[in-house]
């Protein structure tokens, strides 16, 4: 979903129907704490979605290796 909605502000007016809308209230509560911990590079480019991702994907390795752990 990330990923859509980052492809999605490279067209203009794609946010604006009911997809874009609905990906940005799924997407925007995760991304938001990463935004105020990273600026923006350079003014315009937001790396904030690349790190919230690779966040995502260790969060989901560990949440693996936990059940594997468990659960054997």
């Amino acid at each position: 979903m990330i990923i859509v909605y980052i492809l999605m502000s490279w067209l203009p007016n794609l946010r604006e129907n009911f997809i874009g809308e609905l990906l940005g209230k799924l997407v925007e509560p995760y991304l938001t704490p990463f935004r105020k911990i990273i600026p923006p590079l350079f003014g315009t480019i937001d790396i904030s979605p690349i790190i919230a991702i690779v966040v995502l994907r260790f969060a989901v390795g560990g949440l693996h290796s936990i059940v594997a752990l468990v659960f054997g």
